[in-house]
């Protein structure tokens, strides 16, 4: 059975923070969702306006978590009275009766290349592991983020198999995705 928590917790790991979405947070993912390399590696829409922060803040993050459907994160590095917005990471695409959630996250371009990203990725696996109890946690990355495919190897995440053409672009090309996944060790 997974246990979904009445609040998102603020998850720590030294200098590394998962918090929940703010207010104050919508400012850094305008600014961060302005790097071409978010939308071409995510669902992140091109172009992104305020409009989209202010939206997903406010009613997306609110209404996926009251629905079960998402558990949002912002990584943060450094304390709280001065923090340094990283980016996003969340369980999306759950699945309660079999014990699976996927794995999805983007890193701001500051943040990359400092271990961040992998340190998020493995406090969110501890956490959906010994405290939620899922059983199995996928992550899908396009074949050619050869970053995200790094960092989920890095937290010891294994790579499946090559998933073609599973996803269509806006364009309407499709691509194939990488399926990664860290199965609980019980």
């Amino acid at each position: 059975m997974i246990w979904w928590p009445t609040e998102v917790p603020t998850l720590q790991h030294g200098l590394i923070t998962l918090r929940p979405a703010q207010e104050k947070d919508i400012l850094s993912i305008y600014q961060a969702c302005q790097d071409p390399t978010i939308p071409k590696f995510t669902t992140v829409p091109s172009p992104y306006s305020m409009a989209h922060a202010i939206s997903f803040i406010r009613e997306q993050a609110p209404t996926h978590f009251a629905e079960k459907s998402e558990l949002l994160f912002v990584i943060t590095e450094g304390y709280s009275d001065n923090e340094e917005f990283c980016g996003l990471i969340s369980f999306h695409t759950i699945n309660l009766q079999n014990h699976t959630t996927e794995l999805g996250y983007w890193i701001a371009k500051p943040a990359r290349g400092r271990g961040i990203g992998t340190t998020a990725a493995k406090s969110m696996v501890e956490y959906g592991f010994s405290t939620m109890g899922f059983r199995r946690i996928e992550a899908l990355v396009d074949v050619d983020n050869l970053a995200s495919k790094a960092l989920l190897l890095s937290a010891s995440f294994e790579l499946e198999g090559i998933m073609r053409k599973k996803v269509t672009r806006e364009n309407g090309s499709q691509i194939d995705m990488a399926l990664f996944s860290r199965v609980a060790p019980w």
